[in-house]
């Protein structure tokens, strides 16, 4: 029996801890009181009414997929998710999804969460609003239009502009006019998120779509995300150069981010990424009315075969997952040819296909690569024929790449699962653990954790997820769904820059007086240390008792902490757009009251990284 101590509302007993920083493991409690963590250590003495016992257990941060493409009727249990680990899910990849963000987080967290969510703004949706399924040119009314509904969902706290240019009606904009429309999202400091654009034209050159992300987002002023990385068809085996252009980019001052699932096949729908742009103008009739022309489709067919063999090795690089048939199967079956089947397909219906891409070795060095963080291009789904990676991504990271053929260390894979992605997208509180972060927390057993999902069975559970906290709930215990919806809907401020991680040594000093306010912030974190150490004073928060992790970009600084009742979040943000670039100070007590210093005198601020 445990001794007279202190009082949580859970405590995870005897695991072993990989924070999300990519620091060595240790052994901790960790104790958990109103949805934060609060205390990290030895607590033998302490009380909790829920108890996880975590021996022989990784206890890890909360798993964020910043690639969702979830099922809004699967959220309430999102139980494929919760049995990789997941606890939050970004959703509106690729461009798509509705233009009010608002709207949508509230709809969702109505019926109920079983993890948290979030969503960007999407490019292509815009494009679709105000042009169109065309290819033509824009006007400057109509520019402004889509820069405004890009505003307008950052406004409502999108963490992110998200853009599909492989998808039509994006795949109609011309690389200048993307600039265009994204750059309003500059004063945000967030971050370009896009499927990179493969054409005819480029002879379907990987390398050159990921460019011109990259070159998107740095004219943009935004962090520039290639999303579900891969070198593809007949740039299979380059990899590493592709990777070294992003590098190259990084080192001349512009941060380029990437996000990858484990499969080396992709899915969407069979047309989507064969058929050719000028035949899918106008949406699905116009298209159905061209493959009713006799010569225009000779065209496609011929154009959609080139396009196969380049990106996916021709028919035997296609498979169904709705028939759980090889397209070559189905060939057969029709005595018709790739492209003849593949229109027949079509035209009585939109199936999706998976798509087989890659080679190992690329996978590899893409999954390695430090600014490459796991996102499994899936989400909360009910569904059972569909890509394994709805069931299987997470897991599969840590059994198959870490455990089984260690290309990478737990410490590695968890960082790019957790704290890698929030900085991309611009978390603050989540994605580490630390004092005063949100106690979004996976538990696993790294000696079974594995995915189990095939192409064949898709939809098989993953194992060695054995709990999940969501925002301090239990949502997994001992591998199953509890049915408690702990999630909540997350919204971007402007105070949450995409960044890299901050990984090396890093201070933080303000003292002086700002809006009647005593500030007294002396504060340092050395590479490799746990936690910060040194001074929080600010008058209105009172008994600090723990630091957490000093997390530090150009002129922004966050930390997190906890006091004798309650856990304390402060932001020093030095050009703070919604103060007209100048410095402001936020400091959120328990998300209960937040204390907003915006008359911050920039030269009582420093930070150093």
């Amino acid at each position: 029996m445990h001794g007279q101590g202190p009082s949580f509302d859970t405590i995870v007993r005897h695991g072993t801890v990989i924070d999300g920083s990519g620091n060595p493991r240790y052994d901790a409690d960790i104790g958990i009181r109103n949805g934060f963590i609060v205390a990290i250590g030895d607590l033998g003495a302490a009380t909790a009414p829920v108890q996880i016992e975590a021996r022989g257990l990784v206890v890890a941060p909360g798993f964020i997929n910043i690639h969702s493409h979830a099922s809004p009727d699967a959220l309430p249990t999102a139980v494929n998710m919760l049995t990789q680990g997941v606890t939050t899910e970004i959703f509106n990849a690729d461009g798509n999804g509705p233009l009010d963000v608002r709207r949508q987080m509230e709809t969702l967290a109505a019926a109920g969460l079983a993890v948290n969510i979030g969503g960007y703004i999407g490019f292509n949706a815009a494009w679709q609003t105000v042009v169109g399924n065309a290819d033509r040119r824009p006007g400057p009314e109509e520019i402004e239009r889509m820069r405004a509904l890009i505003a307008e969902g950052l406004a409502q706290g999108a963490w992110g502009v998200s853009a599909g240019l492989d998808y039509k009606p994006g795949y109609f904009a011309r690389t200048e006019e993307v600039i265009r429309v994204v750059d309003v999202a500059r004063p945000w400091r967030t971050n370009f998120t896009n499927h990179d654009r493969i054409t005819p034209e480029s002879n379907y050159s990987s390398r050159v779509g990921v460019n011109e992300t990259v070159a998107i987002g740095q004219k943009a002023g935004l962090v520039p995300v290639v999303t579900h990385m891969k070198a593809q068809g007949l740039e299979q085996g380059t990899a590493g150069a592709i990777l070294a252009s992003m590098q190259q980019a990084t080192r001349r001052g512009s941060y380029t981010a990437a996000d990858a699932y484990p499969y080396l096949a992709g899915q969407s729908g069979l047309g989507a990424l064969i058929i050719p742009g000028w035949a899918q103008e106008g949406g699905r009739e116009a298209m159905l009315t061209r493959f009713a022309d006799p010569a225009q489709r000779a065209r496609i067919i011929t154009e959609s075969e080139q396009a196969m063999a380049a990106r996916f090795g021709g028919p035997q690089g296609v498979y169904l997952p709705r028939t759980q048939q090889e397209l070559t199967d189905v060939m057969r079956e029709m005595n018709a040819g790739a492209g003849e089947t593949i229109l027949r397909i079509i035209e009585k219906g939109d199936p999706g296909a998976i798509l087989r891409f890659g080679i190992e070795a690329d996978l590899v060095k893409i999954l390695q690569d430090p600014v490459t963080s796991m996102a499994c291009d899936c989400g909360a789904s009910t569904a059972t024929r569909v890509h394994p990676r709805f069931y299987g991504s997470f897991p599969r990271v840590l059994g198959r790449y870490v455990r089984e053929q260690r290309i990478m260390t737990w410490e590695q894979a968890i960082r790019k699962s957790s704290a890698l992605p929030a900085a991309t997208i611009g978390l603050v509180d989540r994605g580490l653990i630390a004092a005063g972060m949100r106690a979004d927390i996976t538990v696993f057993d790294p000696n079974t954790v594995i995915d189990r999902a095939t192409y064949e069975s898709p939809a098989l559970p993953s194992e060695g997820i054995r709990h999940v906290l969501v925002n301090g709930k239990v949502a997994l215990r001992d591998g199953t769904a509890t049915g408690d919806k702990g999630g909540v809907a997350l919204s971007r401020t402007t105070n949450m820059p995409s960044r890299p991680t901050a990984d090396g040594n890093r201070t933080l000093s303000v003292k002086g007086t700002a809006s009647g306010r005593r500030v007294d912030i002396n504060l340092s974190q050395r590479a490799g240390a746990r936690e910060a150490t040194g001074t929080l004073r600010i008058d209105g928060v009172e008994g600090i008792t723990r630091l957490g992790v000093l997390q530090i970009t150009d002129e922004w600084a966050s930390i997190t902490a906890a006091t004798a009742g309650k856990t304390v979040a402060v932001t020093v943000d030095l050009r703070d757009p919604s103060n007209a670039g100048r410095p402001t100070m936020v400091v959120n007590v328990e998300s209960e009251q937040t204390l907003m210093i915006n008359t911050l005198p920039r030269n009582a601020v420093t930070i150093r990284r």
